[in-house]
């Protein structure tokens, strides 16, 4: 028989007569009564598991059995109805009364059976609609049997979640400390707790973390011996793993949840730290496939083996609001490469501190239960080899004890159940990021949202910690040995059969001409000479040390690869047990094209998404004795160089635009240079050298003394006004750079990257749409004759190479770059008298990695053009300018697009003064 988590309760439970109750009614106020006992023989209902209750109650002498009448939440139960469909809640009532009210034989005591069935009319809400809703009815009720004649009331509080072990976000703290307050009462419990706040998410709210060890010096060994050891000498722990000389060690597994209204992980998470922190054994069902039977695990032994670690969410304000995406709007599961979030900052900052060996992570849901590892293509940077076997033995002792514990029958594993489409090629998702840890990385889907959905990912996760106490020693040489192959820069062939293409062949690790896929060195420059964008530089390298990867700078000049690197340059070397992670986010990427679905778009590529130069360098040792470890990348304050009136700052990075829009909304004046001059481009501004000063401790920008620019033609940039339609990241990004956004109806720019468009909104302002949502939605609206566009697909993704045209709108940018698309789009055609800003390279090799079947007929095709129709100027890219806040590099064609529609024309500049009149 299946273990079953009810909550049942195994007496009658009865509340003391004449309390008073404080209890939830049905528009979630409070209501105190004065009431007689009801006896109930339990008090949690479920939305998700039908249940009866027996009630009983004395209501006095002379009671018409014809006036008792039942009240939940002070409503009739008549008035309780099941929801049928949207917001409507218009069914049959879903309390019913199933024997009704009698006296028991010779008293005034009167029992009656209720049957609290399903308010969904279905034991799963993971519907969209029904998720969004449910937890609206969660909470403490009064239940009464109540005399209409007399008025006399019986009541009881009573709970209805929507499984029994379901909690708030407020609820998780006060769980998480009864569970220290238990442990610390048992004299005879030695175990250590530790809860740190991970940081704070968006809305301030706090990241719960827990440590679970055997003890405090378990914790101390593994992060300042074993780990650092496995780190840099990996070999010397394999040797002793195979000499039997290891002795006494302990390996992380994490429990994670990420997608918050995929609740059941979250409140799993509690249940097993409950079980391992409390009890001496837990016992558990499994199955070896043919027979069910009981598991015992010693929890004292397990410890011996493994460190517990649960981030109970990495969301907490998506569990506050019951959504996905956090506050910001982010599905943070698709920003683990990225880490625009602060939540995924903070939290993979910790994942990387700790390296963990099983990494699980608990979702919902799918049609059945799934278990990764997933579905080919797999990204290159993964020692595929050593982690395939392991994962897949892991998954099957996940799945049978997660069906042995729930009424589930069946699991499947996404490799094995799916022929594409469920991929690791991109580093975006939790356990797919720690996999280039070196972790066992586990997604797991359960099919419903339920209470059995809850029991088969307790059972998973007793699996899980199962399987790592039974294979530690096997399991972990097989990370040293990745982390062994790092560290001797090592492009193991072995990985090579699990790389194919669509049709099955095998094609191995894409090695170009080189021996090695991964190069000796990448080269990230600092200085003005080398590197077109230092500040994302700078925040590179600090993204890869909060990520454990080692940076070094050099601490002399160094000639690499034909080109002479300054002092200060950022070094990493791949010599390193974590140089699959850093290859991830810094190759160029793949193409995947001919596959017939993928998950989600696969290209990081940091260098060209962010805008900064980067360098691959295949020469041993090249850089040997002339670096130091970098353990901060601090960014450096600007330079505003001299005392002129004026100084010329160059629209050459995000931060030049964060400070224009500081200065715009202090009422300070700045101007845009309309032609080159000098060093000066087309498009840097020009500010007051007072003005600008106060800001360069805070922000970094580049500048140049105006001191010859008397003749310099310049227009003055007014505050713009800006709306945002479209998608929450795209909102993210342009107050990322400093705008303030209004609504449509009040703003000088719409900028938008949906399908939403109104023709009335747009006359006498600029419209900037991006992607083909937006092409599309001005295509249909006729206001640009002349124009169209081509879609093979919403979801297709590239980075191509682009041709750039000299123009306001594409200051700052280089003739040739590679620029990223999301939406499978490009214009065909181009309006009478229009600009065409940029086009994809008209060369076979126009594209360079992602997922887009089709992408050859965009060969020479135009990506960007501005169009004036009427009284509204059209700025179409069918490029991705802020695609999960990803794509920096391409922030600045929205500023100045933005800055376009609001400068003024101003009268030859000179001696610092000049008037301006309004553009026509």
């Amino acid at each position: 028989m299946k273990k079953v988590f009810a909550g049942w309760l195994s007496a009658v439970l009865v509340i003391s007569a004449f309390t008073p109750t404080m209890v939830a009614n049905e528009t979630g106020a409070s209501v105190t009564e004065q009431a007689t006992a009801l006896e109930v023989s339990r008090s949690v209902f479920s939305l998700t598991e039908a249940r009866t209750v027996e009630v009983s109650a004395d209501l006095g002498e002379g009671v018409n059995l014809e006036d008792v009448e039942f009240r939940f939440g002070g409503k009739p139960l008549s008035e309780w109805q099941q929801w049928t469909q949207g917001q409507s809640y218009n069914g049959d009532p879903f309390i019913t009364v199933v024997e009704e009210p009698s006296f028991v034989e010779g008293t005034n005591q009167i029992t009656a059976v209720l049957e609290f069935g399903l308010l969904y009319g279905t034991d799963d809400l993971s519907n969209r609609t029904i998720r969004t809703q449910y937890q609206q009815f969660i909470g403490d009720y009064e239940l009464a049997l109540v005399d209409a004649a007399s008025g006399e009331k019986a009541a009881a509080t009573v709970e209805l979640n929507v499984y029994d072990e379901f909690k708030f976000y407020d609820e998780l703290k006060p769980a998480i400390d009864e569970i220290f307050e238990a442990a610390e009462q048992d004299e005879d419990n030695d175990r250590y707790l530790e809860y740190q706040t991970v940081g704070k998410t968006v809305e301030g709210r706090d990241i719960h973390f827990v440590i679970l060890a055997r003890d405090e010096e378990a914790v101390d060994q593994y992060l300042n011996e074993t780990l650092p050891t496995a780190l840099e000498d990996p070999e010397s722990l394999i040797e002793k793993l195979e000499n039997d000389t290891m002795g006494d060690y302990q390996v992380p597994i994490w429990f994670n949840n990420i997608h918050p209204d995929e609740v059941e992980g979250v409140d799993v998470q509690v249940e097993l730290l409950e079980k391992f922190a409390l009890e001496d054994e837990v016992k558990f069902m499994n199955t070896d496939g043919d027979t069910e039977f009981e598991e015992n695990l010693n929890v004292d032994e397990v410890l011996d083996d493994a460190i517990f670690l649960y981030m109970f969410t990495s969301n907490p304000d998506g569990r506050a609001a019951n959504t996905r995406a956090n506050a910001e709007g982010f599905d943070l599961n698709r920003d683990n490469a990225y880490q625009t979030q602060v939540e995924t900052q903070q939290v993979n900052e910790v994942l990387s501190k700790w390296t963990p060996l099983s990494f699980v992570d608990f979702h919902g849901y799918v049609d059945g239960f799934l278990i990764e590892p997933a579905t080919p293509p797999h990204n290159p940077n993964f020692e595929y080899d050593l982690l395939i076997d392991n994962m897949m033995d892991q998954a099957n002792a996940m799945g049978q004890a997660g069906i042995a514990n729930s009424e589930l029958t069946s699991y499947f594993i996404a490799k094995d159940g799916y022929g594409s489409g469920w991929d690791d090629m991109t580093p975006a998702y939790t356990a797919i990021y720690a996999m280039l840890h070196g972790a066992l990385g586990h997604t797991i889907e359960v099919p419903t949202l339920s209470q059995d959905g809850y029991n088969a990912l307790v059972g998973s996760g007793l699996g899980a910690a199962n399987y790592v106490h039974d294979n530690k020693d096997q399991l972990y040489k097989e990370q040293l040995e990745i982390f062994k192959r790092g560290v001797n820069g090592e492009d193991n062939r072995a990985v090579d059969e699990y790389y194919v293409n669509a049709a099955g062949e095998v094609i191995g690790r894409d090695r170009g001409d080189n021996d090695n896929f991964f190069p000796d060195y990448y080269v990230i420059p600092t200085d003005d000479k080398n590197q077109k964008n230092a500040l994302e530089a700078y925040e590179m390298a600090e993204y890869l040390i909060r990520n454990g990867v080692e940076v070094e700078k050099t601490v002399k000049p160094v000639k690499a690869g034909g080109v002479n690197y300054p002092k200060g340059t950022f070094i990493v070397p791949m010599d390193q047990a974590k140089r699959g992670l850093a290859n991830a986010m810094l190759y160029e990427g793949d193409n995947v094209s001919d596959w017939d679905a993928m998950y989600d778009p696969i290209v990081v590529n940091f260098s060209d998404l962010r805008g900064f130069d980067l360098e691959e360098v295949r020469v041993e040792n090249v850089f040997d004795g002339k670096t130091q470890e970098l353990e901060e990348a601090v960014v450096p304050a600007s330079t505003v160089k001299g005392n002129p009136p004026k100084q010329i700052l160059e629209n050459s990075t995000n931060d030049a635009i964060r400070v224009v829009n500081a200065l715009l909304a202090d009422g300070k004046t700045v101007e845009v240079l309309t032609e080159s001059k000098g060093k000066a481009e087309a498009g840097d501004f020009v500010v007051a050298t007072n003005d600008l000063r106060p800001y360069a401790d805070d922000y970094y920008f580049e500048t140049q003394v105006f001191g010859n620019g008397k003749n310099a033609e310049t227009e003055v940039l007014e505050q713009p006004s800006v709306a945002a339609t479209g998608s929450a990241q795209l909102n993210f990004s342009l107050r990322q750079l400093g705008f303030e956004l209004t609504d449509a109806a009040d703003a000088d720019v719409i900028v938008s990257d949906g399908s939403s468009f109104n023709a009335d909104q747009v006359t006498g302002k600029t419209f900037v749409g991006i992607g083909a949502p937006a092409l599309n939605a001005v295509s249909k609206s006729g206001l640009l004759p002349g124009f169209a566009y081509t879609s093979t697909g919403s979801r297709h993704e590239g980075l191509v190479k682009a041709n750039v045209a000299e123009h306001p709108l594409t200051a700052g940018y280089e003739q040739e770059e590679n620029l990223y698309v999301t939406t499978g789009s490009w214009i065909s055609g181009v309006p009478e008298g229009a600009d065409v800003l940029a086009s994809f390279q008209d060369s076979d090799d126009f594209y360079l990695a992602g997922w887009w079947p089709g992408y050859e007929q965009a060969q020479g095709q135009p990506m960007a053009i501005t169009a004036e129709a009427g009284e509204t100027t059209f700025n179409l890219f069918a490029n991705s300018l802020a695609f999960r806040a990803h794509t920096e590099h391409s922030y600045r064609f929205l500023a100045n697009s933005i800055y376009d529609a609001v400068s003024v024309e101003a009268e030859v500049v000179e001696k610092g003064k000049g008037k301006g009149k309004k553009k026509q």
